[in-house]
């Protein structure tokens, strides 16, 4: 099974690129929504995060505060490197639970700290969506409430641009349409459908 590995930085666009994939029928595997369902209330990574940093990680009804936790491991290295080796390992086991099921050609794997977390030997080839880093602070501001300090601290706390690039063996990048950002992810499917197909 050909595996593309999706990332790129916060706020690139990646949920909306992997969606069009996914309507184009191919199978997605989203770290960020696995992340999500492994810290729901009675899992056990939930549990190990409120035991190493306390309470105050919660909503009033007793979910991951999601928005406290991001902010915290922006300002807080200790905290991230706690978070990542709690999260990390049931993250990525789901993962390969969801990709030894999934069907079709080849799947897209979207991993936002592909690049930052060493995991390149997890696919086959590297698709990162790229945009320029105003944009990215922009789309913080406007999507998750950010002051324009802290959004551009969320960007430091990543990979460069340069680096992803680097890493990459394709980019899309997303600075136009929907339409133009469409096309594009017609030409890889039609390119990742032959080269599965040449595996």
């Amino acid at each position: 099974m050909l595996r593309i590995g999706l990332t790129g930085g916060i706020a690139s666009g990646k949920s909306m690129v992997a969606g069009l994939f996914a309507a184009r029928g191919v199978a997605v595997i989203d770290a960020d929504r696995i992340a999500r369902e492994v810290v729901e209330p009675g899992r056990p990574a939930l549990a190990e995060l409120i035991r190493t940093l306390g309470p105050e990680i919660l909503d009033p009804q007793g979910s991951l505060d999601r928005a406290r936790l991001r902010r915290r491991i922006f300002e807080d290295a200790g905290a991230r490197r706690t978070v990542e080796d709690i999260l990390h390992p049931a993250i990525l086991a789901e993962m390969a639970r969801q990709a030894a099921a999934a069907p079709g050609p080849y799947q897209l794997l979207v991993i936002p700290l592909l690049v930052e977390g060493g995991r390149r030997g997890l696919v086959d080839r590297v698709l990162v969506v790229d945009c320029d880093e105003q944009q990215q602070v922009e789309r913080l501001m406007r999507r998750d409430g950010e002051t324009r300090e802290s959004a551009a601290r969320a960007l430091t706390a990543q990979a460069t641009r340069a680096q992803r690039q680097a890493a990459a063996d394709d980019v899309i990048v997303n600075d136009g349409d929907l339409a133009g950002l469409a096309v594009r992810v017609a030409e890889l499917d039609r390119r990742y459908r032959l080269l599965a197909a040449g595996n």
